[in-house]
Parts: C-alpha cells; structure tokens; sequence
C-alpha cells in the first residue's frame, strides 16, 4: 500500500508541474491566459504581410490583447484577422488598425491608435479594417524604378551639358562673347563719359536754363491770359460774328449765283462770255474811254469838247479827224 500511495503523489506531482509548465508556456508564448477575459474583434485587410498567430496587439504601446487566427477569403481578395482583445480595454470604432514591423527586420504586430474616442464601442465579433502593412519589397521596387528614371535624367543632363560646351562653349563663342563684353564695356564708360559732359552742361548753364524755364512759365501765363481775352472777345462779339459769317454765305451764294447766271450765257456778263462780237465792241469801247480820258486829262475840258483842229491843204482826201 505504501508502495501505490508513494506512486500516486509523484503522478500527482507530475501532473501539477506539467499543468505549471503549460501555463508558463501559454504567458510566455504570447498566448492569452486562460485567467483573462477576453473579446474577440475581427480586422479585414488586403495584405497582412508576414503577420502570423500569436503576434501581439498594441495599444499606445501596451499589449492589450494578440493575434488569435488569420484567414484568406474564398475569392483571395482579402484576409480576416482575429484578435483576441483583453475586456478591461475599450477601442471604438475611430480607432486605427495598422499592421507595423518592431525595428527592421523584427516580428509583426498589429497596432491600435485611439482617435478622438468619439465612435461606437467595439464590442464581442465587431468588425473593423486594418491598414495594410508598410511593403520593403515594393518599396524597394518603387525606389528601383525612381533610380532608374534618375539615372535617365542623369544622362539627360549629361548630353545637354556636353551639347551646351560643343555649341556654346567653343572657341568661337567664347571669342564673340569676350568681343560683346569688351564693346559693352566701352559703351558704358562712352555713356558715363557722356552723362558727365551733360552734367557739366547743365551745371554751367543751370543760370540760363532758370531763366529760360522762369521765360516758359511768364509766355504761358500770357498765352493763357490772350487765349482768356480771346475767349471773351468770342463770347462778347457772338451774335455779331455769327451775322458776319451768315453774310459771307449769303455773299458766296449769290455769287455762285452770278457765275451760274453768267457761265449759262444770261446777262451782260453771260452775253460777254459767249457774244465774241459784243465782247470786241465792249473792248473797243473801253479802248476808246482809255484814250478819252487820258486826252481829257491831258487838254482839259474846253479844248476836248470845242476845238478841232484845221485840216491841211492838201489835195489828198480829208482823213477822219482824231482828238490830239
């Protein structure tokens, strides 16, 4: 009997230490004891990265709960995410699920950020999405890629600065551009020598330019003074102006008139103009009045009208008597 009895306390004794041994292996694993309450919430994401079970659940960096399963939808478009959460702590629903990486190349967790506590409280298989993990790889294929179009761009550079030192940068040029630098050169001193010699005029005859300028001024004021009187005389002789104006019309009109009359042959003066033989008779009688008026002038009155002089004896016939 004592034989069985000692048996039975070492199986008994056995056994406790391996109940002690899986509890140290649970808590110690990152397993959930079996002395917390927990709740489980689901996370859906489209790449969990290398997230596996067991992984921990961090909230502003305490462990608030681990991994429990992952697992892949039937159309492999995304994956479920189980956490096991501990009771005692409340997210809400504005929270933020990202799956981050401990240091470089360290073990995968998923991390809750609190929002503004302003969403409903997950509760026992609430759902919520989770951020999809940060990808070395395809960031190093993006930073490839960017290298690559770098390295293009590079050459780009490369050709356009050998283009820029064959056709610009050659001897040619840079001869020319010597050539432009020294001609600008010389035309700034001929300009600073030119402002100079324009300063010394204006400072030497500064006295004749005030005065000049002072002359300017008095003209001005006196053209605005005859330009007001202009205006006055204008505003003061207005009906007798404008009678003056309507007069000379009135004058051009019946002139145009007259040689209207006279150019269609009316008149003594349209007459004239198309009567050659009047117009010889009117020439010789003011031919005539020309020579009577100079006789007239000449002999006087008496001796023009009363005396005739006597024809010679001749045996000729009498010619026509003129006026000495």
């Amino acid at each position: 009997m004592s034989q069985s009895r000692h048996e039975l306390k070492v199986g008994v004794f056995v056994l406790v230490c391996l109940i002690l041994v899986a509890i140290l292996l649970l808590q110690f694993s990152k397993g959930i004891t079996i002395f917390r309450p927990t709740k489980t919430i689901i996370l859906t994401a489209g790449n969990i990265g290398g997230l596996k079970p067991r992984a921990s659940v961090l909230m502003s960096g305490v462990q608030v709960g681990t991994v429990a399963d992952t697992k892949l939808s039937p159309e492999g478009t995304n994956v479920s995410i189980f956490l096991k959460i501990y009771s005692q702590y409340i997210i809400r629903s504005d929270a933020r699920f990202i799956i981050e990486q401990s240091g470089f190349l360290g073990d995968q967790y998923v991390a809750i950020y609190p929002g503004m506590n302003q969403g409903t409280i997950l509760t026992n298989y609430s759902v919520a999405h989770a951020e999809e993990p940060f990808n070395l790889l395809a960031a190093a294929r993006s930073a490839n890629g960017f290298i690559e179009r770098m390295d293009g761009a590079a050459k780009k550079l490369d050709d356009a600065i050998n283009d820029v030192r064959r056709l610009v940068l050659n001897e040619k040029t840079l001869t020319n551009l010597s050539f432009t630098v020294s001609t600008l050169r010389q035309v700034s001193e001929d300009a600073s020598t030119a402002v100079g010699n324009l300063n010394g005029l204006i400072t030497s005859n500064a006295a004749g330019a005030g005065t000049a300028v002072t002359n300017l001024v008095l003209f001005t004021e006196d053209l605005r003074k005859l330009a007001g009187n202009a205006q006055s005389v204008l505003t003061t002789n207005a009906p007798e102006l404008s009678m003056a104006v309507s007069n000379l019309q009135t004058s051009t009109a019946m002139l145009t008139n007259l040689l209207g009359e006279a150019e269609a042959g009316r008149g003594l003066a349209g007459a004239l103009f198309k009567n050659q033989q009047l117009a010889g008779h009117v020439s010789i009688l003011v031919s005539n009045l020309a020579v009577s008026s100079e006789n007239l002038n000449r002999l006087g009155l008496w001796h023009f009208l009363w005396y005739h002089p006597k024809p010679p004896k001749t045996n000729a016939a009498p010619a026509r008597w003129r006026q000495p």
